[in-house]
């Protein structure tokens, strides 16, 4: 867990009876997708009505982490125990379950006697972290150009394809193009088969889709699908450090898409009004 950072006033959250979240795709941040990305959850009923299933941790930790990637839950947020739980009519102990799942794949901080919020990652953290992510996808690349078999590159080229579909239709909102995009480096992690290294990049993945949202630019802050095609076609040649030299400065465009000169105060959003957006 990183340094806690200074905690923002938290929002002051008057809690309504009734809430319908939305779910959407995390499979970055190693929780379990769900097959639409706008499915209606069944976690939270409409007051009135009787519960018919049975709210799960994973639910309310999914429904959480989409409303976090769509930006409705800001980093700053307070995340209060009392509120959710009135939210999706649980009690404190599943919340606070759901709570800890989060805080391991870093999208909330912890802080002793204050709460829980939305991770507000800073400029420094930015840093490190596409620092981080330059070295290990680095090691990713190398072992990839070494032992990638046929159907790992299939894999990865119907991913662009996938992606080329979704950009050129325009159907797709800005988070799941953000998602879409960063599972490239995901899927490509996994294919080396070595599962540590695997969750470290899907952990700074899933960090970086935090750092965007606080730090996004005028200019386009995410991976272009072409980029990722020249890559792929320089790792069918064998030229690991060439391999290496692309996807780092595929990295680099990243970061420097970001304004990172100084810090961005985020307005606080009522929390129930946020996950009812």
């Amino acid at each position: 867990m990183p340094r806690a950072p200074s905690v923002p006033q938290p929002a002051v959250v008057d809690p309504v009876p009734q809430a319908t979240a939305r779910r959407t795709r995390t499979s970055r941040r190693g929780l379990q997708p769900s097959s639409e990305a706008s499915a209606p959850a069944s976690a939270a009923p409409p007051a009135g009505k009787a519960e018919t299933v049975q709210t799960s941790i994973e639910s309310i930790a999914r429904d959480l982490a989409t409303a976090i990637v769509e930006k409705r839950l800001p980093p700053g947020t307070w995340l209060r125990e009392e509120a959710l739980g009135r939210v999706y009519s649980v009690s404190r102990t599943k919340i606070r379950a759901a709570l800890v799942m989060l805080a391991k794949d870093r999208l909330i901080e912890t802080i002793p006697d204050k709460g829980s919020f939305v991770s507000r990652p800073s400029v420094q953290e930015a840093r490190e972290v596409f620092a981080v992510r330059r070295i290990l996808e680095s090691e990713v690349v190398r072992l990839f150009v070494a032992q990638a078999s046929r159907a790992d590159y299939q894999l990865l080229e119907q991913h662009i394809h996938v992606e080329r579909t979704t950009l050129k239709a325009g159907a797709a909102a800005g988070h799941e193009r953000e998602e879409l995009l960063g599972d490239f480096h995901v899927m490509l992690a996994d294919t080396v088969g070595n599962q540590t290294l695997a969750q470290l990049v899907r952990d700074l993945v899933a960090r970086c889709s935090l750092i965007a949202m606080l730090y996004h630019s005028s200019n386009d802050a995410h991976c272009a699908s072409d980029e990722h095609a020249d890559f792929l076609r320089i790792c069918r040649r064998g030229d690991a450090e060439a391999a290496v030299r692309c996807m780092v400065q595929h990295l680099a465009r990243i970061e420097a898409s970001l304004e990172l000169d100084s810090e961005r105060a985020d307005r606080q959003l009522d929390l129930v009004k946020a996950l009812l957006a």
